[in-house]
Order: structure tokens, then C-alpha cells, then sequence
């Protein structure tokens, strides 16, 4: 099951993770984004078309220092770049509301301030 921390206690679980497991201070999760290829849809235009000249939806994946999935995103389209997928995902407005913890990204890497 892949479950979204709800509480400021599991968000610090997460990143006493990242601190005892790599050494990584202050991360509360590894994010990555996926291109599934795909026949193009009927009437879809370029939509779908990616960077790598083929067709695919996309999937942003995170998780915790023990490589467990803690939110997943399927099915944005493959035109779209990493940024704007997290733009779009239901994650980030998570992040936003959570007070104290906000959303930076450190390369791949989500951190908190």
C-alpha cells in the first residue's frame, strides 16, 4: 500500500531515515519520474508524444529511505516535463499546506526547509 505521511511524526520518520540510512540530513523522499511508452491514441495529436520520440504517459514515483513507495502518480501526458508533472500531481499542494515542511528540490531529491 503507498500512503502519503499524514502527520508531522511520520514526516520526521521519514527523514531520520534518509539521515540514519545514507546520510542525507533533511530529505523526505527520493522522487523520480518514468516515461511508459504507449500506441498512440486515436485523435490524440502530439499529446503524448515525448522528448525521445515516441509515445507515453508518465509516472512520478517517491519513497522513503528504504526504497518503499510513499505516493504515486500515473497518467499525465508524455509531453509534459518532470516539472510540470509534479505541478500538476496531488503531492504538491501537500507539500505546500504542511506549514513548516515545503517542498525544495535538491537535484532529485525532495528536502525540507
Amino acid at each position: 500500500m503507498c500512503q502519503v505521511p499524514q502527520t508531522d511524526e511520520e514526516w520526521h520518520k521519514i527523514a531520520d531515515g534518509f539521515q540514519e540510512r545514507r546520510n542525507f540530513p533533511l530529505c523526505i523522499g527520493a522522487m523520480d519520474g518514468k516515461h511508459i511508452s504507449m500506441k498512440k491514441p486515436a485523435k490524440s495529436g502530439s499529446t503524448f508524444f515525448n522528448y525521445k520520440h515516441t509515445f507515453s504517459f508518465q509516472l512520478l514515483a517517491v519513497v522513503d529511505a528504504e526504497y518503499r513507495f510513499t505516493y504515486v502518480d500515473v497518467g499525465c501526458q508524455g509531453r509534459v516535463g518532470d516539472a510540470g508533472v509534479y505541478k500538476n500531481c496531488t503531492l504538491r499542494p501537500e507539500c505546500r499546506t504542511r506549514g513548516k515542511w515545503s517542498q525544495h528540490s535538491i537535484g532529485r531529491e525532495v528536502a525540507v526547509k
